[in-house]
């Protein structure tokens, strides 16, 4: 069993296009025997952005703190803390933060065949 607080694991600033003030922390990987699945999260800064991008894989996600929009290429959705998001595989999708502080999100993938 693995167990410790989450700012154990170091911040990171994911390299790819279309990103603004985003930081994640890979929480739980296969280097913790996680055979199926990751636990990341993800911190957005007010007025940041994950990229609108679309992947062959699922996402669940947990807001934990903050209020923003997902967003895909025709619809915007609101969402707040507490609320649940489910991405399905191939679905266009990013994370905005709208609001006026973080915005912090857990978010689980399937490890890529």
């Amino acid at each position: 069993m693995k167990k410790m607080h989450y700012t154990e694991v170091s911040e990171k600033i994911p390299d790819e296009l279309g990103i603004k003030d985003v930081t994640i922390r890979w929480l739980i990987t296969k280097e913790d025997s996680a055979k199926n699945f990751a636990m990341r999260l993800f911190e957005v800064q007010p007025e940041g952005y994950t990229p609108l991008h679309q992947h062959d894989w699922e996402h669940e996600v947990f807001i934990l703190e903050g209020t923003g929009e997902t967003r895909d290429k025709s619809e915007i959705s609101p969402f707040k803390a507490g609320d649940v998001i489910f991405i399905a595989p191939n679905e266009w999708h990013q994370f905005v933060n709208t609001g006026e502080n973080v915005v912090k999100f857990l978010c689980l993938i399937p490890y890529k065949e």
